[in-house]
């Protein structure tokens, strides 16, 4: 039952002893402060990266050719290795483990695209029906490049944002024509992905088919760039397609497999498990931190009850010898710690969150920082943490009272 006796009590204890219940409290709540900014910032951190990994799929393993830095066979060094479109076909066709495969190809020169009046100079992409998947492009509007468009050698385009903006000018843009380096292109898409930070807003690129621009650009069967998704495989398995892919280019290209320049790859799956890995450890010595100055404040809490004991062992004498029980001995002390550590544990909980909500609102996101947070069952298990660790701040305390003997305390001087 609510012993209202006991709480007034309390409160006269405490408003007596303002001073030092201040700053015991002070130091809860510092310390749940803490541990509340220290994980909000971790995952703003952990938030950032995540949104970068999101640019494109993280099952990905992107291969670029380069030149050879070992002899092999009686040929020299420094021979360049240009990726093929066979490439592409024997990978898709023969690596089992293989889920989305695109070859990709920029288009430096010859860039001006135009729509009536209006011009601008964008990058151009040559890309196969699976990069949209790759990339993780959101489309707003079409549609994306489809097989369909391969196979008939289309002239069609899927466009950025920027693009049409650029362009356009407000006036709708599918079916229409625009002119890629003098050529008519379909618009058939407009899209949006996350690269390059707000939503892609600022991307000034548009996609068109590859065996399309191999026809009008002339550029017979080379690829630049490779990129295969590896489904659900483990960084273990991901490795092993990895290189039985690269051990099938030199093969083809005829250079050592173990030169490391001559093709180039990036393995996301394993970067990404790499990152996580670094992000658990931080998350744990965060909360080893927090945790320890959370502690820092209940073993502050514990003295001062022992100090609150040490001044009232007289009276708490004279209550034993009217007949108190230990018990009510027990939960007067610990319900003045639990009040304590739950009233500044609370303030330092609100003060956190708060500062986490203003920097979030304030600050804007970045490729470094973003979005920190802490979610509500953070917030439940750290205010159920102070709880119990209010308790047993105030159990010793409280055992000690207890304990006292009523002719003992009455002599106390």
């Amino acid at each position: 039952m609510f012993d209202i006796d006991k709480w007034q009590e309390i409160f006269s204890t405490i408003q007596k002893n303002k001073m030092r219940t201040f700053l015991t409290g002070f130091s809860v709540a510092w310390g749940i402060f803490m541990l509340i900014i220290l994980l909000g910032s971790g995952n703003g951190l952990e938030n950032a990266v995540r949104y970068q990994f999101n640019s494109s799929a993280v099952n990905t393993i992107w291969m670029w050719s380069n030149q050879t830095s070992m002899p092999y066979k009686g040929m020299k060094s420094g021979r360049p290795i240009n990726l093929e479109i066979e490439d592409y076909d024997l990978i898709k066709n023969t690596v089992d483990g293989v889920d989305k495969i695109s070859g990709r190809n920029f288009i430096w020169q010859n860039s001006t695209i135009s729509y009536k009046k209006e011009f601008g100079s964008f990058d151009i992409m040559t890309v196969h029906p699976d990069y949209g998947k790759i990339e993780q492009i959101q489309l707003l509007e079409g549609r994306y490049i489809n097989d369909l468009d391969l196979e008939k050698f289309r002239k069609v385009a899927c466009i950025s944002k920027v693009v049409k903006e650029s362009l356009f000018k407000g006036e709708p843009c599918l079916n229409k024509y625009i002119k890629v380096a003098g050529i008519p292109f379909l618009v058939v898409g407009v899209y949006t992905d996350q690269e390059n930070g707000d939503n892609g807003n600022n991307l000034r690129q548009l996609y068109v088919p590859f065996t399309t621009a191999q026809k009008v650009f002339n550029m017979k069967n080379r690829v630049q760039t490779i990129a295969f998704t590896v489904g659900q495989s483990t960084v273990d398995e991901s490795k092993a397609i990895q290189d039985k892919v690269k051990n099938m280019m030199a093969a083809r290209h005829k250079f050592d497999p173990q030169d490391q320049r001559a093709v180039q790859m990036w393995n996301a799956v394993e970067e990404y498990k790499k990152v996580m890995d670094l992000f658990a450890g931080i998350r744990l010595f965060i909360w080893i931190i927090g945790i320890g100055t959370i502690i820092a404040g209940i073993v502050g809490v514990s003295n001062i009850m022992l100090i609150v004991v040490k001044e009232r062992t007289k009276e708490i004498g004279v209550r034993k010898a009217l007949g108190a029980t230990p018990w009510s001995i027990i939960s007067l002390i610990l319900q003045e710690s639990v009040l304590i550590t739950g009233f500044a544990g609370y303030i330092g909980l609100v003060l956190g969150i708060g500062v986490l909500e203003l920097i979030s609102k304030y600050m804007p996101p970045s490729d470094f920082f973003r979005n920190p947070e802490a979610d509500f069952m953070l917030a439940v298990s750290a205010t159920i943490l102070l709880i119990v660790a209010g308790t047993l701040a105030g159990f010793v305390p409280a055992r000690r009272a207890a304990a006292i003997k009523p002719v003992e305390a009455l002599r106390d001087e």
